[in-house]
């Protein structure tokens, strides 16, 4: 196991982190390394969790047959091969041996998630990059930007600062095909953006279990004190943080992810307590919550999506008013605000895809709790299949255009 965790690690840490390593040598010790340019393979960081999670699962006896057929069919399934989810083996081979049968509303549910997805991706994430990603590169380039200045220069939002982010098409790819092949794709996310306290296990499901099982738990977990939990949760999203990308955006991202767990985690200490409050007190405080996690989450991701620390806090001192602030005065600053203003009102208050199919991942072991019944839930009718064909036809239409797709580089 130890032979097997140490191969995959060292293959991941030269194709990824080879050249950040080498980078910040020379430029703490002054030397002139040079390694060359390292071409990522696709989706290494997803198969290389999966393969580790697979051999410390045979270790521990959880793995009921070893094969090398079912091993590498679980390894390379491309539907989730590229940007997860991060799958154990036991849910996809299981599956794979039943050889159910695939039938036409499960192929229509698939299509189905398939579409909303790319409509995610080509209709709302790259419009938002429209704007998003020219002022990000602006001020990676050294401008300075305002609260609202011209050009559309503005506070990102998770979906627009991200351009494509892995929510908008590559977890519904994933559990449309799936669908296709009768298998049931365990579930990434759950409607982080109306979270009302730090929502890793709501957001990025598979990897914060991962983390959690893999990571925090051999740390000690919360078996050896408060502190030393508070710490492993720490150290868990620090890697987690480096885990999506070679530089110190993505480890000061899963810092402050750490931090705001620790917080959370005090928080609710501090109200077990004291007893909690009222009903309305309880009510009155989610809605709070919620916006400081949106906010708090908002400003981290700024730092996931810029190019370099110094980008990341010129945008946080602009988005706080620090180089003032100007009215929409063009076109495309407005244009911006509507954008703006349409992603976070979709982000709020739309069903998410899970809401609006009543797709629930594998035996439905990641259903939301919270999950809201749409006024319009999806079925197998003549008139859903119109709404998803033309739905289809817009997407397929806007993706003509060049389209950013920030998980690649993970």
């Amino acid at each position: 196991m130890v032979l097997g965790i140490v191969l995959n690690l060292a293959t991941l840490g030269y194709f990824k982190y080879a050249n950040f390593f080498v980078d910040n040598l020379n430029a703490v010790a002054g030397f002139d390394l040079f390694l060359g340019k390292v071409v990522l393979p696709i989706g290494i960081s997803f198969f290389t969790f999966q393969k580790v999670a697979f051999l410390v699962d045979a270790y521990r006896g959880k793995v009921d047959r070893l094969n090398f057929i079912d091993y590498a069919l679980f390894v390379t399934f491309f539907p989730q091969l590229i940007a997860g989810p991060i799958v154990h083996h036991s849910e996809v081979i299981r599956q794979f041996r039943e050889q159910a049968t695939v039938s036409m509303p499960t192929i229509a549910l698939g299509i189905t998630i398939f579409t909303i997805g790319l409509a995610k991706k080509v209709v709302f994430a790259d419009t938002a990059a429209l704007y998003a990603s020219p002022l990000f590169d602006a001020v990676a380039a050294g401008a300075r930007p305002t609260r609202w200045p011209r050009g559309a220069q503005r506070w990102p939002t998770r979906r627009s600062s991200t351009s494509t982010s892995p929510v908008t098409l590559t977890w519904p790819s994933a559990r449309a095909f799936c669908s296709v092949f009768a298998c049931r794709s365990t579930l990434r996310r759950r409607t982080g953006p109306r979270a009302s306290s730090i929502f890793w296990h709501r957001w990025h499901i598979t990897l914060s279990r991962f983390l959690r099982d893999y990571l925090y738990v051999p740390l000690g977990g919360n078996r050896k004190g408060r502190a030393r939990r508070y710490v492993n949760l720490l150290i868990t999203m620090v890697l987690g943080g480096f885990w999506h990308g070679a530089g110190w955006t993505f480890v000061i991202w899963g810092s402050l992810h750490g931090f705001y767990l620790v917080v959370n985690q005090l928080w609710r200490a501090l109200r077990r307590h004291s007893g909690g409050g009222s009903e309305l007190s309880t009510a009155l405080g989610r809605r709070l919550g919620q916006a400081i996690t949106f906010v708090a989450v908002v400003i981290a991701w700024v730092f996931f999506r810029s190019e370099d620390v110094g980008s990341a806090v010129q945008m946080l001192l602009a988005m706080a008013g620090s180089n003032g602030a100007a009215r929409p005065e063009s076109v495309d600053s407005a244009a911006a605000l509507v954008v703006s203003t349409a992603l976070l009102a979709i982000a709020w208050f739309a069903p998410n895809t899970q809401e609006l199919t009543g797709y629930e991942g594998p035996e439905g072991a990641y259903a939301a709790t919270e999950a809201r019944r749409p006024p319009l839930r999806w079925q197998l009718s003549a008139g859903w299949a119109v709404a998803i064909g033309c739905l289809f036809g817009i997407a397929l239409m806007l993706m003509s255009k060049v389209s950013e797709f920030i998980y690649f580089q993970f």
